[in-house]
């Protein structure tokens, strides 16, 4: 019977349930299913639904045999391959792509699209061979796939010590009352609503250092460095300062209506013309796994948002092809 262990980190988290159902991205029903089987033990011990887990705790969870994994169907899906090697890949994600197959979506996933392109994939949880970090389906940018079991342990490892450095850029709602800012918010599921993240005291400890690149009339072009890796992390920090991405479904906070006066009618228009949250991961940087040479990838702004930026931007930005590398966004000085 296949098992996964995992380790809990935070000081604080969630009962045993809701921390599976978010770390293994299971249903509520399949993660019942488990502990009424009694397949999970935290510490070596069959629990119930809602014990509530503790720093240090040990979680083991076995599947049973008679549930194999899906296989995974290729996908004749285009995909921007920016780096490969014998240990890994960088894929330049478009937006409306999920990342590895979930209920809702079994065979139409990047994973898939890899499995198409013959790429082999290794390491990770069943169904997710070779994914080290995710990216939100509509989120478009730079991404880490592994292609042996010894490059997925080490680039996990060195996201889980931070040594991983993803940049995105955000086109955001407003203008900040200052022109950098680093945001130490913890985030837990919200309580009203288990499909959403929200900043909450005893979460998981959640830090995004922003900066401002470019201010226009109703927003704003943010540069947002992860520190963690929270699920939804910029947006939900966005949000709760108050100045949320643009076009985004589940924490937009109002979206254009948060803008008064005579800048609402351009508001509304870049609203319009921004199909997806507004979001792009446009720098990564990192060790190679093996080697341990420095391996450094940018992405500009994506061809689909931008409409919406040369809405909300002056004529002189308008003209370029590589918005963001014309306003420095990628020198980390500024």
């Amino acid at each position: 019977m296949p098992a996964i262990g995992l380790c809990v980190l935070a000081e604080v988290t969630e009962r045993i349930d809701r921390f599976l159902s978010d770390q293994l991205q299971l249903s509520r029903t399949q993660t019942a299913r488990l502990l009424a089987a009694r397949l999970v033990r935290v510490n070596g011990s069959e629990v119930r639904a809602s014990r509530v887990l503790e720093h240090g705790d040990t979680v083991e969870v076995s599947f049973p045999d008679s549930e194999p994994p899906r296989s995974l169907t290729p996908a004749d899906i285009p995909l921007d391959i920016v780096y490969e090697d014998g240990a890994l890949a960088v894929i330049n994600k478009p937006a409306d792509l999920v990342v590895h197959p979930a209920p809702g979506h079994w065979d139409d996933t990047l994973v898939n699209a890899l499995v198409a392109r013959g790429l082999t994939l290794a390491g990770g949880a069943a169904g997710r061979p070779g994914i080290v970090h995710r990216l939100d389906r509509d989120t478009s940018g730079l991404l880490i796939v592994a292609k042996t079991d010894e490059a997925h342990r080490r680039l996990s490892h060195a996201i889980a010590a931070r040594r991983v450095h993803r940049t995105y850029a955000a086109l955001a709602w407003g203008h900040l009352a200052q022109p950098s800012l680093r945001i130490d918010a913890p985030i837990a599921r919200a309580q009203e609503d288990r499909k959403r993240m929200a900043v909450a005291p005893g979460g998981r400890e959640a830090r995004t250092e922003v900066r401002v690149v470019a201010r226009f009339e109703s927003c704003e072009l943010l540069r947002v460095d992860l520190e963690t890796g929270r699920t939804h992390q910029i947006r939900v920090h966005l949000e709760h300062i108050g100045h949320p991405v643009i076009g985004d479904a589940v924490y937009g906070g109002g979206g254009s209506r948060r803008i008064s006066g005579g800048p609402r009618a351009l508001a509304q228009r870049i609203e319009r013309a921004t199909p997806r949250q507004a979001l792009h991961a446009a720098g990564l940087a990192f060790r190679h796994p093996e080697s341990g040479e420095p391996l450094s990838f940018q992405s500009d702004w994506p061809s689909d948002l931008m409409p919406a930026l040369k809405l909300a931007a002056d004529a002189e930005l308008i003209a370029q092809d590589a918005p963001l590398r014309y306003l420095r966004f990628f020198n980390r000085d500024g």
